[in-house]
Protein backbone atom coordinates (compact mmCIF):
# COMPACT_ATOMS: atom_id res chain seq x y z
CA UNK A 1 0.00 0.00 0.00
CA UNK A 2 1.56 3.33 -1.07
CA UNK A 3 1.55 6.40 1.15
CA UNK A 4 0.80 8.64 -1.86
CA UNK A 5 -1.62 6.83 -4.23
CA UNK A 6 -1.70 9.71 -6.72
CA UNK A 7 2.08 9.71 -7.06
CA UNK A 8 2.10 5.92 -7.30
CA UNK A 9 -0.46 6.04 -10.12
CA UNK A 10 1.60 8.54 -12.07
CA UNK A 11 4.76 6.48 -11.54
CA UNK A 12 3.06 3.31 -12.79
CA UNK A 13 1.81 5.15 -15.88
CA UNK A 14 5.35 6.37 -16.57
CA UNK A 15 6.77 2.86 -16.26
CA UNK A 16 4.11 1.40 -18.56
CA UNK A 17 4.71 4.13 -21.12
CA UNK A 18 8.48 3.69 -21.01
CA UNK A 19 8.18 -0.07 -21.38
CA UNK A 20 5.97 0.35 -24.45
CA UNK A 21 7.98 3.14 -25.98
CA UNK A 22 5.30 5.81 -25.54
CA UNK A 23 5.03 9.11 -23.76
CA UNK A 24 3.10 8.99 -20.49
CA UNK A 25 0.65 11.55 -21.86
CA UNK A 26 -0.29 9.11 -24.64
CA UNK A 27 -1.35 6.26 -22.38
CA UNK A 28 -2.75 8.15 -19.38
CA UNK A 29 -6.15 8.70 -21.07
CA UNK A 30 -6.40 4.91 -21.45
CA UNK A 31 -5.84 4.27 -17.75
CA UNK A 32 -7.87 4.76 -14.61
CA UNK A 33 -6.54 4.84 -11.07
CA UNK A 34 -8.56 3.62 -8.09
CA UNK A 35 -7.82 4.27 -4.44
CA UNK A 36 -8.98 2.85 -1.13
CA UNK A 37 -12.11 0.71 -1.06
CA UNK A 38 -12.73 1.31 -4.77
CA UNK A 39 -9.37 -0.30 -5.57
CA UNK A 40 -10.03 -3.18 -3.17
CA UNK A 41 -13.47 -3.78 -4.66
CA UNK A 42 -11.98 -3.86 -8.16
CA UNK A 43 -9.30 -6.40 -7.14
CA UNK A 44 -11.88 -8.61 -5.44
CA UNK A 45 -14.29 -8.37 -8.40
CA UNK A 46 -11.56 -9.20 -10.92
CA UNK A 47 -10.48 -12.26 -8.92
CA UNK A 48 -14.13 -13.38 -8.78
CA UNK A 49 -14.38 -13.07 -12.62
CA UNK A 50 -16.96 -10.30 -12.42
CA UNK A 51 -14.98 -7.85 -14.56
CA UNK A 52 -14.09 -10.25 -17.38
CA UNK A 53 -15.62 -10.26 -20.85
CA UNK A 54 -17.18 -13.63 -20.02
CA UNK A 55 -18.70 -13.31 -16.56
CA UNK A 56 -17.64 -16.22 -14.36
CA UNK A 57 -14.74 -17.29 -16.60
CA UNK A 58 -12.78 -19.72 -14.37
CA UNK A 59 -9.41 -19.02 -16.00
CA UNK A 60 -9.40 -15.43 -14.74
CA UNK A 61 -8.64 -16.41 -11.14
CA UNK A 62 -5.70 -18.48 -12.35
CA UNK A 63 -4.39 -15.49 -14.30
CA UNK A 64 -4.69 -13.26 -11.24
CA UNK A 65 -2.82 -15.81 -9.13
CA UNK A 66 -0.09 -16.08 -11.78
CA UNK A 67 0.38 -12.29 -11.73
CA UNK A 68 0.46 -12.31 -7.93
CA UNK A 69 3.15 -15.03 -7.93
CA UNK A 70 5.19 -13.02 -10.45
CA UNK A 71 4.91 -9.99 -8.16
CA UNK A 72 6.14 -12.02 -5.20
CA UNK A 73 9.03 -13.44 -7.21
CA UNK A 74 10.09 -9.91 -8.18
CA UNK A 75 9.99 -8.77 -4.55
CA UNK A 76 7.18 -6.29 -5.23
CA UNK A 77 4.55 -7.79 -2.92
CA UNK A 78 4.50 -6.34 0.59
CA UNK A 79 2.65 -7.69 3.62
CA UNK A 80 -0.42 -5.47 3.08
CA UNK A 81 -0.70 -6.52 -0.56
CA UNK A 82 -0.25 -10.17 0.42
CA UNK A 83 -3.11 -9.90 2.89
CA UNK A 84 -5.28 -8.19 0.26
CA UNK A 85 -4.69 -10.88 -2.35
CA UNK A 86 -5.30 -13.76 0.04
CA UNK A 87 -8.59 -12.17 1.04
CA UNK A 88 -9.49 -11.61 -2.63
CA UNK A 89 -8.86 -15.30 -3.39
CA UNK A 90 -11.09 -16.30 -0.47
CA UNK A 91 -13.80 -13.93 -1.72
CA UNK A 92 -13.59 -15.46 -5.20
CA UNK A 93 -14.03 -18.91 -3.67
CA UNK A 94 -17.13 -17.70 -1.82
CA UNK A 95 -18.59 -16.30 -5.05
CA UNK A 96 -18.00 -19.64 -6.80
CA UNK A 97 -19.51 -21.73 -4.01
CA UNK A 98 -22.46 -19.50 -3.07
CA UNK A 99 -23.66 -18.33 -6.49
CA UNK A 100 -24.28 -19.81 -9.94
CA UNK A 101 -21.78 -17.40 -11.53
CA UNK A 102 -19.65 -20.26 -12.87
CA UNK A 103 -22.47 -22.55 -13.92
CA UNK A 104 -23.94 -23.02 -17.38
CA UNK A 105 -22.11 -22.73 -20.70
CA UNK A 106 -21.65 -19.25 -22.16
CA UNK A 107 -20.21 -20.20 -25.55
CA UNK A 108 -21.09 -22.65 -28.31
CA UNK A 109 -17.99 -24.72 -27.51
CA UNK A 110 -18.86 -24.86 -23.81
CA UNK A 111 -22.42 -25.82 -24.73
CA UNK A 112 -21.18 -28.78 -26.80
CA UNK A 113 -18.94 -29.97 -23.97
CA UNK A 114 -21.75 -29.75 -21.42
CA UNK A 115 -24.23 -31.51 -23.70
CA UNK A 116 -21.68 -34.23 -24.48
CA UNK A 117 -21.16 -34.85 -20.78
CA UNK A 118 -24.91 -34.98 -20.27
CA UNK A 119 -25.26 -37.64 -22.97
CA UNK A 120 -22.11 -39.67 -22.36
CA UNK A 121 -20.77 -38.72 -18.93
CA UNK A 122 -16.98 -38.88 -18.71
CA UNK A 123 -15.50 -37.89 -22.09
CA UNK A 124 -12.20 -39.70 -21.57
CA UNK A 125 -13.93 -42.88 -22.69
CA UNK A 126 -15.52 -41.31 -25.77
CA UNK A 127 -14.53 -40.98 -29.42
CA UNK A 128 -15.60 -38.35 -31.94
CA UNK A 129 -15.81 -38.20 -35.72
CA UNK A 130 -15.47 -34.83 -37.43
CA UNK A 131 -16.96 -34.70 -40.92
CA UNK A 132 -15.36 -31.81 -42.81
CA UNK A 133 -12.74 -29.29 -41.79
CA UNK A 134 -14.83 -26.18 -41.19
CA UNK A 135 -13.64 -23.64 -38.63
CA UNK A 136 -16.54 -24.17 -36.21
CA UNK A 137 -16.08 -27.92 -36.31
CA UNK A 138 -12.39 -27.52 -35.52
CA UNK A 139 -13.19 -25.25 -32.56
CA UNK A 140 -15.63 -27.83 -31.20
CA UNK A 141 -13.07 -30.59 -31.68
CA UNK A 142 -10.45 -28.62 -29.75
CA UNK A 143 -12.95 -27.95 -26.98
CA UNK A 144 -13.87 -31.62 -26.72
CA UNK A 145 -10.21 -32.66 -26.66
CA UNK A 146 -9.48 -30.16 -23.89
CA UNK A 147 -12.46 -31.56 -21.98
CA UNK A 148 -10.88 -35.03 -22.08
CA UNK A 149 -12.13 -36.62 -25.31
CA UNK A 150 -10.19 -39.86 -25.79
CA UNK A 151 -10.15 -40.22 -29.59
CA UNK A 152 -10.82 -38.01 -32.62
CA UNK A 153 -11.00 -38.93 -36.31
CA UNK A 154 -11.33 -36.47 -39.22
CA UNK A 155 -12.81 -37.17 -42.64
CA UNK A 156 -13.41 -34.91 -45.62
CA UNK A 157 -14.31 -35.13 -49.28
CA UNK A 158 -10.78 -33.84 -49.93
CA UNK A 159 -8.24 -36.10 -48.25
CA UNK A 160 -5.56 -33.40 -48.27
CA UNK A 161 -7.77 -31.13 -46.16
CA UNK A 162 -8.49 -33.98 -43.76
CA UNK A 163 -4.79 -34.70 -43.36
CA UNK A 164 -3.99 -31.01 -42.72
CA UNK A 165 -6.72 -30.83 -40.07
CA UNK A 166 -5.52 -34.08 -38.51
CA UNK A 167 -2.01 -32.67 -38.16
CA UNK A 168 -3.36 -29.54 -36.49
CA UNK A 169 -5.59 -31.54 -34.15
CA UNK A 170 -3.09 -34.37 -33.57
CA UNK A 171 -5.56 -37.06 -34.58
CA UNK A 172 -6.26 -39.66 -37.30
CA UNK A 173 -7.98 -39.40 -40.67
CA UNK A 174 -10.57 -41.56 -42.41
CA UNK A 175 -11.52 -41.74 -46.11
CA UNK A 176 -14.98 -40.27 -46.64
CA UNK A 177 -16.03 -43.57 -48.23
CA UNK A 178 -15.66 -45.23 -44.84
CA UNK A 179 -18.07 -42.87 -43.09
CA UNK A 180 -20.95 -45.33 -42.69
CA UNK A 181 -18.60 -47.98 -41.32
CA UNK A 182 -16.97 -45.57 -38.88
CA UNK A 183 -20.18 -43.92 -37.61
CA UNK A 184 -21.09 -46.69 -35.10
CA UNK A 185 -17.73 -46.26 -33.36
CA UNK A 186 -18.29 -42.53 -32.82
CA UNK A 187 -19.98 -41.40 -29.64
CA UNK A 188 -20.01 -37.86 -31.00
CA UNK A 189 -20.30 -36.82 -34.65
CA UNK A 190 -19.51 -33.23 -35.65
CA UNK A 191 -20.65 -32.12 -39.09
CA UNK A 192 -18.84 -29.15 -40.64
CA UNK A 193 -18.59 -30.14 -44.31
CA UNK A 194 -21.35 -27.97 -45.79
CA UNK A 195 -22.13 -30.02 -48.89
CA UNK A 196 -25.24 -29.74 -50.99
CA UNK A 197 -26.86 -32.80 -49.48
CA UNK A 198 -26.71 -34.36 -45.99
CA UNK A 199 -23.93 -36.93 -45.58
CA UNK A 200 -25.46 -38.37 -42.40
CA UNK A 201 -28.84 -39.79 -43.37
CA UNK A 202 -31.59 -41.23 -41.21
CA UNK A 203 -30.73 -44.69 -42.54
CA UNK A 204 -27.06 -44.30 -41.63
CA UNK A 205 -27.85 -42.98 -38.14
CA UNK A 206 -30.37 -45.77 -37.47
CA UNK A 207 -27.91 -48.47 -38.58
CA UNK A 208 -25.13 -46.93 -36.48
CA UNK A 209 -27.34 -46.80 -33.40
CA UNK A 210 -28.28 -50.46 -33.78
CA UNK A 211 -24.65 -51.49 -34.17
CA UNK A 212 -23.85 -49.51 -31.02
CA UNK A 213 -26.29 -51.80 -29.19
CA UNK A 214 -28.53 -48.87 -28.38
CA UNK A 215 -25.76 -46.78 -26.83
CA UNK A 216 -26.67 -43.07 -27.34
CA UNK A 217 -25.16 -41.00 -30.12
CA UNK A 218 -24.65 -37.24 -30.10
CA UNK A 219 -24.59 -35.46 -33.45
CA UNK A 220 -23.66 -31.78 -33.80
CA UNK A 221 -24.42 -30.19 -37.15
CA UNK A 222 -22.56 -26.89 -37.60
CA UNK A 223 -22.68 -26.86 -41.41
CA UNK A 224 -24.74 -24.57 -43.64
CA UNK A 225 -26.39 -26.20 -45.45
CA UNK A 226 -26.61 -28.99 -42.91
CA UNK A 227 -24.60 -32.21 -43.07
CA UNK A 228 -27.21 -34.18 -41.14
CA UNK A 229 -30.75 -35.07 -42.18
CA UNK A 230 -32.94 -33.12 -39.68
CA UNK A 231 -35.28 -36.12 -39.33
CA UNK A 232 -32.41 -37.90 -37.58
CA UNK A 233 -33.43 -36.25 -34.33
CA UNK A 234 -36.63 -38.33 -34.32
CA UNK A 235 -34.62 -41.50 -33.74
CA UNK A 236 -34.56 -42.83 -30.19
CA UNK A 237 -31.09 -42.60 -28.66
CA UNK A 238 -29.82 -40.06 -31.23
CA UNK A 239 -29.35 -36.50 -29.96
CA UNK A 240 -29.06 -33.97 -32.78
CA UNK A 241 -28.01 -30.37 -32.10
CA UNK A 242 -27.70 -27.52 -34.59
CA UNK A 243 -25.90 -24.21 -34.17
CA UNK A 244 -29.21 -22.61 -33.21
CA UNK A 245 -29.64 -25.18 -30.43
CA UNK A 246 -26.11 -24.58 -29.16
CA UNK A 247 -26.47 -20.80 -29.23
CA UNK A 248 -29.74 -21.10 -27.29
CA UNK A 249 -28.00 -23.14 -24.59
CA UNK A 250 -25.13 -20.63 -24.43
CA UNK A 251 -27.56 -17.70 -24.30
CA UNK A 252 -29.42 -19.27 -21.38
CA UNK A 253 -26.10 -19.81 -19.60
CA UNK A 254 -25.10 -16.17 -20.08
CA UNK A 255 -28.47 -15.02 -18.78
CA UNK A 256 -28.20 -17.21 -15.69
CA UNK A 257 -24.73 -15.88 -14.93
CA UNK A 258 -25.84 -12.30 -15.39
CA UNK A 259 -28.65 -12.87 -12.91
CA UNK A 260 -26.07 -14.10 -10.38
CA UNK A 261 -23.91 -10.96 -10.69
CA UNK A 262 -25.92 -8.97 -8.14
CA UNK A 263 -25.53 -11.68 -5.50
CA UNK A 264 -21.84 -12.05 -6.34
CA UNK A 265 -21.23 -8.30 -6.00
CA UNK A 266 -22.94 -8.34 -2.60
CA UNK A 267 -20.46 -11.01 -1.49
CA UNK A 268 -17.59 -8.92 -2.83
CA UNK A 269 -18.84 -5.88 -0.89
CA UNK A 270 -19.14 -7.97 2.28
CA UNK A 271 -15.60 -9.26 1.90
CA UNK A 272 -14.16 -5.81 1.16
CA UNK A 273 -15.83 -4.49 4.32
CA UNK A 274 -14.60 -7.47 6.35
CA UNK A 275 -11.06 -6.98 5.04
CA UNK A 276 -11.20 -3.30 5.99
CA UNK A 277 -12.35 -4.14 9.51
CA UNK A 278 -9.68 -6.81 9.94
CA UNK A 279 -6.96 -4.46 8.69
CA UNK A 280 -8.15 -1.65 10.98
CA UNK A 281 -8.11 -4.03 13.94
CA UNK A 282 -4.56 -5.09 13.07
CA UNK A 283 -3.46 -1.46 12.86
CA UNK A 284 -4.96 -0.81 16.32
CA UNK A 285 -3.09 -3.68 18.00
CA UNK A 286 0.25 -1.83 18.56
CA UNK A 287 -1.54 1.18 20.09
CA UNK A 288 -3.57 -1.08 22.36
CA UNK A 289 -0.42 -2.90 23.42
CA UNK A 290 1.27 0.40 24.31
CA UNK A 291 -1.84 1.50 26.21
CA UNK A 292 -1.92 -1.74 28.20
CA UNK A 293 1.77 -1.39 29.05
CA UNK A 294 1.21 2.19 30.19
CA UNK A 295 -1.74 1.17 32.37
CA UNK A 296 0.26 -1.68 33.90
CA UNK A 297 3.16 0.66 34.75
CA UNK A 298 0.82 3.12 36.40
CA UNK A 299 -0.83 0.30 38.37
CA UNK A 300 2.51 -0.86 39.73
CA UNK A 301 3.44 2.74 40.69
CA UNK A 302 0.12 3.26 42.44
CA UNK A 303 0.50 0.04 44.42
CA UNK A 304 3.99 1.02 45.48
CA UNK A 305 2.97 4.57 46.49
CA UNK A 306 -0.12 3.35 48.41
CA UNK A 307 1.92 0.99 50.63
CA UNK A 308 -0.74 -1.73 50.58
CA UNK A 309 -3.79 0.57 50.97
CA UNK A 310 -6.15 -0.69 48.23
CA UNK A 311 -8.49 2.32 48.41
CA UNK A 312 -5.58 4.76 48.08
CA UNK A 313 -4.04 2.70 45.28
CA UNK A 314 -7.20 2.77 43.16
CA UNK A 315 -7.63 6.53 43.69
CA UNK A 316 -4.03 7.13 42.66
CA UNK A 317 -4.40 4.90 39.60
CA UNK A 318 -7.56 6.63 38.39
CA UNK A 319 -6.14 10.11 38.92
CA UNK A 320 -2.89 9.30 37.13
CA UNK A 321 -4.60 7.60 34.16
CA UNK A 322 -7.00 10.53 33.73
CA UNK A 323 -4.44 13.28 34.33
CA UNK A 324 -3.06 13.72 30.79
CA UNK A 325 -6.40 13.16 28.98
CA UNK A 326 -8.02 15.74 31.29
CA UNK A 327 -5.36 18.32 30.49
CA UNK A 328 -5.78 17.73 26.74
CA UNK A 329 -9.57 18.05 26.92
CA UNK A 330 -9.34 21.29 28.91
CA UNK A 331 -6.81 22.65 26.43
CA UNK A 332 -9.16 21.92 23.50
CA UNK A 333 -12.17 23.26 25.37
CA UNK A 334 -10.32 26.48 26.12
CA UNK A 335 -9.77 27.26 22.48
CA UNK A 336 -12.19 29.37 20.50
CA UNK A 337 -13.83 28.54 17.20
CA UNK A 338 -16.34 26.11 15.70
CA UNK A 339 -13.62 23.70 14.60
CA UNK A 340 -12.42 23.26 18.17
CA UNK A 341 -15.97 22.68 19.38
CA UNK A 342 -16.46 20.05 16.68
CA UNK A 343 -13.17 18.39 17.61
CA UNK A 344 -14.17 18.32 21.28
CA UNK A 345 -17.53 16.78 20.35
CA UNK A 346 -15.80 14.08 18.29
CA UNK A 347 -13.37 13.29 21.11
CA UNK A 348 -16.19 13.11 23.64
CA UNK A 349 -18.13 10.77 21.40
CA UNK A 350 -15.04 8.61 20.89
CA UNK A 351 -14.43 8.40 24.65
CA UNK A 352 -18.03 7.34 25.22
CA UNK A 353 -17.72 4.64 22.57
CA UNK A 354 -14.36 3.39 23.84
CA UNK A 355 -15.27 3.31 27.52
CA UNK A 356 -19.03 2.80 27.15
CA UNK A 357 -19.77 5.99 29.07
CA UNK A 358 -23.25 7.49 28.70
CA UNK A 359 -25.81 9.53 30.59
CA UNK A 360 -27.87 6.38 31.14
CA UNK A 361 -24.99 4.58 32.87
CA UNK A 362 -24.43 7.66 35.06
CA UNK A 363 -28.09 7.66 36.06
CA UNK A 364 -28.01 3.94 36.89
CA UNK A 365 -24.92 4.48 39.04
Amino acid sequence: MHADPEAAGRRIAELLARNGGYAASEIEPQLYVLHGNAALRHIFAVAASLESTVIGEPNVLGQVKASWRASRAAGLSGSDFEACMQWAFAAAKRVRSETTIGEGPVSVVAAVVELARTVHGDLNRCSALMIGTGEMGALLAVGLREAGLARLVVTDTHQARAEAAARALACHTLPIEGLAEAAPRADIIVGCLGGRTPVVTVKMARAAFRRRRNQPMMIVDTALPGDVDPFTERLDGVFLYTLDDLERVARDGRKARQEAVSQALSIVDEEVAAFGRERAERLAVPALARLRTHFEQERMRALADASGDADKATRLLINRLLHDPTLRLREIAGRRGENNNAELARISELLERLFIVSDESDEET
